[in-house]
């Protein structure tokens, strides 16, 4: 049984090697099954039912007709279905259910929720103590189900960077692996002896790679996730199972150079380290998905391992046991992305007479001999993620962002709802990944532009533009407004927003050098990396730009503002009052104004607003709700008012300048 070795300097340990039963399968014991599963008779969800309401049918009736049928509606696992699953009620059967809701007039349809097999699954005679590949109970991986979709391509390379693999025979000491004799394998490298036969000498990367793409249907032993894939045998080390870092990242900036598209690494070490990070970065770079054991340190401090720690490159991957609760070592924490089965020597909960452990092929205290070992730990889980996504590349989804996104996507949630420390996003489901449809995962768009159609020559007009990130990641881009027929630019900003963000920005066009006539004015968003679709990137609108009108002035007489408080957020309104040059008030006036915050100093642009003057001549504008500290300052400054026969005075202000500012701390007015 291996032992565990902490290094907290250079030295990176295996420390997710566990342990293994110390007995291996005999084959005679092994009982052989059929490898072909036949129809049976039909089976459905005794607690589920389909059914589809008539195109029309409002939200509010389907709730009552549920609720009178004391029926409940199941969340949507995804956005585009078409029908709706019902929890029925436990002393009604699933056939009486039906039938109610086929006599229902709202209804277009309702049936049983029928129990589909999969009519595949391997001859490897062990196959069956494979519960972590699929088992009747909770599905494993649920690869059975994956395999009908993907069983993976050979031109998809995995590198395993571990103790090296048993996948030759060299020399008189090294030999093949028999059940990896049908495995495809790519050229790899051995960083611990230097030279380029990565043979294993622990026992340790054997197992892991079986997992993976153990040979499969060849009516011998066990299976693997992606036995279709070819493997890179990848070994930093030794057999002890413990290597450096600088091995490590050789080892990792080796994959990235020589095509491999998957990395997975069960193994880890307590120490950062830049060297391991900048390593992991330029495989990223690549476009390979690094998945990687999250450590069994929970019972020893919880301390997060690296290279799994660093997420923003790295799948971290936890381990569960047969019943799908946490194996009582994986380590928790904020950077954990999903979990897969790891095993527990210490139960037996699937009753087959075995610890639940992984089982796959390796070898013991002799390198030339091989057997069935049942290994436990995070190291066990990782290459089933590795697995998964090497089916997933095998699809066609081949970046490491979308790779994630369907893995994560997908998983079984355990735990709290949505993503925990515990279980990241949940266990992965190797089949439901491989239904995963990516979305489009870089798109910027202008989804509006808005500015006055009548203008006047001389006049501050503001435009108005919405912007949205309508991918999935965040994104960084510049918007531009110009005015193409005539003066150009008239102004730009950054952007950054994080996936579904959206924005508004308000430009304000000085029209004093604008032509008389009509102006075709464009707002437009850079095209960011990788980005398809940029139809939505622009947006035009025209405006008439005419004469100031002669007639009568007008100007701002009285602004008052009042300010309610939720929290430590504000809402300011102010009321804006216009009148012309024989103090009557003005009705009709569009009144556009530009809200600050100013904090120690600093001035910061909320918001655009405007409004039409009442009868009494007065504009209401306001800030919306505005996070605040005591002692900011809101200013409204009134860039324009506008209306038909009259021109604005913004010098002529009897009693009031179109600046107001507002002390949050005394709750007093202030006008300059």
């Amino acid at each position: 049984m291996k032992t565990f070795r902490k290094n907290f300097l250079s030295v990176l340990t295996g420390l997710f090697i566990m342990g293994f039963m110390s007995m291996g399968f005999a084959q005679q014991d092994i009982r052989v099954k059929e490898g072909v599963r036949k129809i049976g008779k039909q089976e459905w969800a005794s607690d589920v039912i389909l059914v589809k309401f008539k195109e029309g049918v409002s939200q509010d009736t389907i709730h009552h007709i549920n609720q009178s049928n004391r029926c409940s509606m199941l969340s949507k696992k995804n956005k585009r279905e078409q029908f709706t699953r019902l929890k029925i009620p436990n002393n009604r059967t699933a056939k009486e259910m039906v039938k109610v809701y086929r006599q229902n007039p709202k209804v277009e349809y309702a049936e049983l929720n029928f129990i589909a097999h999969a009519l595949w699954y391997p001859n490897d005679p062990d196959y069956s103590y494979q519960w972590h590949l699929h088992n009747p109970q909770y599905k494993g991986i649920n690869i059975e189900s994956a395999w009908g979709i993907q069983t993976g391509n050979s031109g998809v390379i995995v590198a395993v960077i571990d103790t090296g693999i048993a996948y030759e025979n060299y020399g008189e000491q090294y030999k093949q692996a028999p059940d990896l004799a049908n495995t495809s394998f790519v050229a790899g490298y051995d960083f611990v002896n230097d030279d380029t036969h990565p043979n294993d000498d622990d026992g340790h990367g054997t197992h892991v790679t079986g997992t993976i793409a153990q040979s499969t249907d060849n009516n011998l032993g066990v299976a693997g996730v992606a036995f279709h894939v070819s493997i890179m045998p990848i070994k930093v080390l030794n057999d002890n199972g413990s290597g450096t870092y600088a091995d490590v990242a050789d080892g990792i900036y080796f994959a990235a150079d020589n095509n491999a598209n998957v990395i997975n690494m069960s193994l880890g070490g307590s120490s950062q380290s830049i060297t391991l990070k900048n390593a992991l970065a330029y495989a990223y770079s690549k476009g390979i998905t690094i998945v990687c054991a999250a450590g069994n340190e929970y019972q020893d401090g919880n301390l997060p391992s690296f290279p799994a720690a660093y997420d923003a490159y790295c799948i971290a991957v936890g381990a569960t046991r047969y019943d799908e609760t946490r194996s009582y070592y994986s380590s928790t924490g904020s950077y954990l992305d999903i979990t897969a089965p790891g095993g527990d020597l210490n139960i037996d909960q699937n009753g087959d007479g075995y610890a639940d452990g992984i089982l796959q092929q390796t070898f013991g205290n002799s390198l030339s001999k091989f057997s069935y070992y049942f290994y436990q730990g995070t190291s066990m889980a990782s290459p089933h993620v590795a697995g998964a996504a090497a089916l997933l590349i095998s699809k066609g989804i081949t970046s490491p962002d979308d790779v994630r996104s369907a893995l994560e996507s997908t998983a079984e949630d355990k735990g709290p709802a949505g993503w925990d420390e515990e279980y990241g996003w949940g266990i992965v489901d190797a089949a439901a990944a491989l239904n995963y449809s990516v979305t489009p995962v870089h798109d910027v768009a202008v989804t509006s532009l808005s500015a006055e159609a009548i203008l006047y020559q001389g006049d501050m007009v503001p435009v108005v533009v919405d912007v949205a990130n309508q991918g999935d990641y965040e994104e960084t881009f510049t918007l531009t407004l110009s005015d193409t027929s005539g003066s150009g630019e008239i102004g730009s900003q950054s952007i950054t927003l994080p996936d579904g963000g959206t924005t508004t920005v308000t430009f304000n066009w000085d029209t004093t050098g604008a032509s008389i006539g009509d102006h075709v004015l464009i707002a437009e968003a850079s095209t960011v990396t990788g980005e398809t679709d940029t139809t939505d990137n622009s947006l035009t609108t025209t405006v008439e730009v005419q004469e100031q009108p002669t007639g009568t002035a007008m100007h701002v007489s009285d602004i008052t503002i009042d300010l309610k408080r939720r929290g430590s957020r504000y809402k300011a309104l102010a009321k804006v009052t216009i009148v012309d040059q024989d103090n009557s008030n003005v009705a009709g006036a569009m009144v556009t104004g530009d809200w600050v915050l100013s904090s120690n100093d600093v001035d910061t642009y909320i918001t655009t607003s405007s409004d039409t003057t009442n009868s009494s001549g007065v504009a209401r504008l306001n800030t919306g709700w505005v996070k605040a500290n005591t002692g900011d300052i809101l200013y409204l400054t009134v860039k324009n008012v506008i209306k038909d026969g009259y021109s604005y005075d913004s010098t002529s202000n009897s009693e009031s300048s179109d600046s107001v500012v507002v002390h949050r701390s005394s709750g007093k007015r202030q006008q300059n």
